[in-house]
């Protein structure tokens, strides 16, 4: 039968050994399956193997802004990282993402490397599912008129920086004021993002398929600003206040895009996109929540130690 996936986009920080020898790995096997596999131009398959790297001959390089508009599936080779650095690139194509696992902890990239070539053979025989993850979109607006934007998968975070000092800002949902906030800013994460940084801030853990987001006050001034679920359609707005000596920034799945000033405002709301993740079968998400967060086990028995574990 044959596969609908017929060209394999291919990323992952091929400078790095715990990533190096499974692309060359998956590089080859593709190849012999006479696969068209695309990668970016700094991929080079002497860093993945030199000589002894798959054959060239199917490995097409392109521009890494262009990948999706060449490919049916984007295979990310890392940690959840590199699933999210994926999960970014843009095209005019909803094209699916399959995660291997080389990272540390690992919620998005959900393959072992034991089972990567045959969860990926079983993902081209058809064998798979699909799920669809909200993605966050963003505009800051500063006073003087200009704005950037910006999307995300896991989360958009308004956090001090260089300073001691709190943060004061106001937040408001679908228009309504709902609280004037103290602290060391504010996460707004998806289902996706709540095992992230908003997790370690005591927020809740919200099921994929929710159509949800999750604002949390990181380090809050008052202890009764808690975490807030409400729904992915009500655009929130926040709007830094005036504090001496304060400096605040903002970011995008990790990534800063700029510092916001009093008078500035913050938009965040859903994106017109979502991203496509492909599951090979047996995948179960509670399972991965045990897996990662140790549910269920006895933390008082010794478990043996493993530097590649994720």
């Amino acid at each position: 039968m044959t596969s609908q996936f017929q060209r394999i986009g291919i990323v992952g920080r091929h400078d790095d050994p715990r990533v190096s020898g499974h692309m060359q790995a998956l590089v080859g096997h593709l190849n012999g399956l006479s696969l068209e596999v695309y990668a970016s131009e700094a991929l080079d398959l002497e860093l993945v193997g030199g000589e002894a790297a798959a054959p060239a001959a199917r490995l097409h390089h392109v521009a890494e802004a262009e990948l999706i508009d060449h490919v049916d599936l984007i295979i990310a080779i890392g940690g959840d990282g590199t699933m999210l650095y994926a999960s970014g690139l843009k095209g005019r194509r909803d094209v699916p993402l399959l995660g291997i696992n080389r990272g540390r902890l690992g919620f998005l990239a959900d393959i072992t490397p034991e089972e990567m070539l045959s969860s990926v053979d079983r993902v081209l025989a058809g064998e798979f599912s699909r799920e669809s993850r909200l993605m966050l979109e963003t505009t800051l607006e500063r006073a003087d008129g200009s704005t950037v934007r910006a999307e995300a998968l896991n989360d958009i975070v308004l956090q001090r920086r260089e300073t001691g000092r709190m943060v004061d800002f106001e937040t408001r949902v679908d228009g309504r004021y709902v609280n004037t906030h103290a602290g060391d800013g504010l996460i707004v994460a998806t289902p996706t993002g709540s095992t992230a940084y908003s997790l370690s801030c005591g927020g809740p853990i919200i099921e994929p398929g929710l159509d949800a987001v999750v604002v949390v006050p990181i380090c809050p001034h008052t202890l009764t600003d808690r975490p807030l679920v409400m729904p992915a359609d009500q655009p929130i707005d926040i709007n830094m206040l005036e504090r001496d000596d304060t400096k605040a920034e903002v970011t995008a799945d990790g990534h800063s895009i700029g510092e916001i000033l009093p008078g500035d405002r913050l938009r965040i709301c859903r994106a017109d996109r979502r991203i496509t993740l492909i599951h090979p079968p047996g995948y179960d998400y509670y399972e991965i929540l045990r897996s990662k967060l140790y549910w269920g086990r006895d933390l008082r028995t010794p478990v043996a130690d493993d530097k590649d574990s994720s």
